[in-house]
């Protein structure tokens, strides 16, 4: 798998970053306004700026959670995977969950479009 673009690498870590800072509004603006985020409390997606950023408040009002990218990687269809290691923690500290995840993003006119969560691909 090719490496990825530095400008795409750079906009999700600008994007990682602000999402770690709870600046919605900045993480939005890396979206397209029709993007297709997961929902991963309700199992279900998320569509458009509105429905993210609602998202986002209540799972901010319930857990806290920190995502770190750790490897970057663009596919033959131009998606960027990233392999991130995802700490959630409950509103008193308390980690409820430390994982790697693979966070799976299409792009559309510059802009995140999609993203798709899955398990790491092991290597072995």
């Amino acid at each position: 798998m090719p490496s990825t673009s530095p400008e795409r690498e750079q906009m999700l870590r600008r994007a990682y970053a602000a999402f770690n800072a709870r600046d919605v509004e900045a993480v939005l603006s890396l979206m397209h306004p029709e993007v297709d985020w997961p929902n991963m409390m309700d199992e279900t997606r998320a569509h458009g700026h509105g429905a993210v950023r609602d998202h986002w408040t209540r799972q901010f009002e319930v857990v806290d959670s920190h995502v770190d990218p750790i490897r970057f990687n663009e596919d033959a269809e131009g998606r960027v995977k990233v392999e991130v290691h995802q700490v959630v923690r409950d509103l008193d500290g308390n980690v409820t969950s430390d994982v790697l995840v693979d966070h799976l993003y299409g792009f559309r006119d510059g802009l995140v479009d999609r993203m798709d969560v899955r398990p790491p691909v092991s290597s072995t």
